[in-house]
Formats: structure tokens, sequence, C-alpha cells
């Protein structure tokens, strides 16, 4: 496979999975603290909606993100007003990858949260500080770990997410083809070499994402 045909491919799927994670990370955290820390009447109704991307077959949640930015949806006056079209773009790959991405981030940092003993904050408070000052000063970097993880999964989720990215942007060269999509398209024309070099390429991109997660946290104290 010839450099001219791989990177392209491979730098769209890292550009849609970074701008996949960046748009839910705040969202996913700050969600993932509210379910460790707070009780509210209908959590477990809300908690139970964040994780149906996780169970629902993917052509199901892209048909649902089709709908959602289709011009003959709900909102297709909203999207004629503002001139935006994402169906079919890019864009629409970082949307299906965020959609499946978030519930393991809020899990993820949900369970970070809730191993975080309540008295560290309770400390903080005493000392003077808010409760914002005590989530970015003491909570969350107790939980580092746990969200870092869970951005880690989200990421490679991303990189490898298929059946939403299909039915929500298609499979259009050099406009919305990934990674994952590149392979299935290749395998279903008998081009299995191009194939194989592109799983090669998804392996290498996540392994060192591992690693480089793996090495920021032993660096950290």
């Amino acid at each position: 496979m010839s450099d001219g045909s791989l990177l392209p491919i491979v730098a769209r799927t890292v550009q849609v999975a970074a701008v996949a994670t960046a748009a839910i990370l705040p969202f996913a955290v700050a969600l993932g603290y509210a379910f460790a820390r707070t009780r509210f009447r209908g959590k477990a109704i809300l908690q139970a909606i964040v994780a149906l991307p996780m169970v629902l077959p993917p052509v199901a949640v892209g048909l649902g993100l089709l709908i959602f930015f289709s011009r003959r949806g709900p909102l297709a006056n909203l999207w004629d007003a503002l001139g935006v079209d994402v169906v079919f773009t890019w864009w629409a790959a970082a949307a299906a990858a965020a959609a499946v991405g978030f519930p393991l981030l809020v899990r993820s940092s949900e369970q970070a949260f809730a191993q975080v003993e309540r008295r560290y904050e309770l400390v903080s408070h005493s000392l003077g500080l808010g409760r914002v000052r005590t989530f970015f000063a003491v909570t969350l970097p107790l939980a580092r770990r746990g969200v870092l993880y869970g951005t880690l999964l989200a990421f490679t989720r991303a990189l490898g997410e298929f059946g939403a990215t299909a039915m929500v942007a298609g499979i259009i060269p050099g406009r919305t083809e990934t990674i994952a999509l590149g392979i299935y398209s290749r395998v279903q024309i008998g081009n299995d070499a191009e194939a194989l070099w592109l799983c090669a390429a998804s392996i290498a991109i996540a392994a060192a994402a591992m690693l480089i997660a793996e090495g920021w946290l032993r660096e950290s104290p």
C-alpha cells in the first residue's frame, strides 16, 4: 500500500477520534462526577439512557444520528438556518465516534470519582476552598488515572468505530473514510493487502496512545 493512500486515511481517523474525544471529555467527566457524588430522582434512568449506545447495535446509533442531523429530521429548520451540513462529512464521523465513546468515558469517570474518599474534599472545604476549586485541586487529580483510562477507552473506541459511522457519514474515499471503513471497503473488493496495512496502522496508533498514557502516569506524582 502506498503512503499516498495510507496517510490521509490514518490522519483522518486520528482527527475524528481526537475531535470526538475532546468534545465529550468535559461533559462526560462532569456527568461521571455527578453520578458518583449526588443522588437525585431519576438517576438510574439517566444512567441507563447514557449507557444505551454501549448496548444498542452501532447501526441503530448511526440511524438515530442520521435522523437527528438530516435536513428532513426534527431539527431540519435549525440546520437550514445555520447552513450546516453534517451528514456524510467527517464531522458526522466525529459525532458517531463521540456518541459511542461517551458512555465509556462517563462510566470510567464515575468509578474513578467514587473511589476518591470524601474526607479529602471535606478537608479542602474546611480550608476555605469552594466546590469548584476543590474539584480541580483535589478530586480530579486523585481520580486522574481512571479519567485518563476512560479518555483512552473513548479515543481507541473512536479509532475503531464502524457501524454508526457508516450510517451517518458513509464510506466516501477522501472525505469520510476512516481506518475501520477503509478496512471494510478493501475486504469487500478483495484487496486484503491494503486492509492488513490499515489494521497494522490501527494497532500502532492504539498502542502508541497506551504507551504515552502509561508513561505519563508513571511520571506523575
